[in-house]
């Protein structure tokens, strides 16, 4: 632990500054990210961004190192005083490293959004309440998809059982299956198609079942989100 006075002023900043060395020296993510700082940087003033979309750029890659940082503190704390297995000790690692996945995505989003520009946000607002073929209900399908997601990745957290990819209380394998055959009944007005559709989300939600991975309960209600997203993406959503 390291020592210092009171009356030294530059003692907490040597401090700090050791932390951030020891970090960027132990961890491959911390160093990972402080390169795509760089990086980003370098490609701001390169592409002649904006002083604003730089600052908000830096800002959310500044939550992922601090998320980084604080993630390595908390490991190194819970080996210290677990050293052995213990689930409470995996559970705290585990909820460390989900913040610094969330800060991950979040600055993600915002720079694939400062990327693509007011313009072609709009122009995707506009595409998904067009009533055409092609680009829009490809814009559907993907936000479904990604909404689908994240209702999934929530059910899963409600139940007391199974793990994020695999088992849990809401099927993900028969949401996304029933996602797909719901968004094919809209596309096509052939009803063997979307009769073939639904057949195969059965089947996949049937293996699951013969695997032992999921109850009917748990796939009926995948099975009942993936409908119901799809039914207001394809179905709901003004065209």
């Amino acid at each position: 632990m390291s020592q210092v006075r009171k009356n030294d002023i530059l003692g907490p900043v040597k401090v700090a500054l050791q932390g951030l060395v020891y970090t960027f020296r132990t961890q491959r993510h911390m160093r990972f990210h402080l390169y795509v700082v760089l990086i980003v940087t370098l490609l701001g003033i390169l592409f002649n961004m904006r002083l604003r979309e730089m600052l908000i750029l830096l800002f959310v890659i500044s939550l992922v190192l601090v998320a980084e940082m604080f993630n390595s503190a908390i490991e190194a704390t819970v080996d210290l005083v677990q050293p052995s297995y213990h689930p409470l000790a995996k559970f705290a690692k585990d909820i460390a490293a989900g913040a610094v996945l969330i800060t991950t995505i979040i600055a993600l989003v915002v720079g694939a959004l400062i990327l693509w520009g007011e313009q072609l946000w709009e122009e995707i607002k506009v595409s998904l309440t067009a009533d055409t073929l092609g680009t829009p209900i490809l814009a559907r399908f993907i936000l479904g998809a990604l909404l689908l997601f994240v209702v999934v990745i929530v059910g899963k957290g409600l139940g007391k059982r199974g793990q994020v990819l695999k088992g849990g209380l809401v099927s993900g394998h028969a949401a996304y299956g029933f996602f797909i055959a719901t968004a094919i009944m809209f596309i096509t007005d052939q009803p063997v198609i979307s009769g073939l559709g639904m057949l195969l989300a059965a089947i996949i939600a049937q293996s699951r079942w013969e695997a032992k991975i999921h109850s009917v309960f748990e796939l009926s209600l995948g099975a009942a989100v993936g409908v119901l997203m799809g039914l207001v993406m394809f179905g709901v959503v003004p065209k």
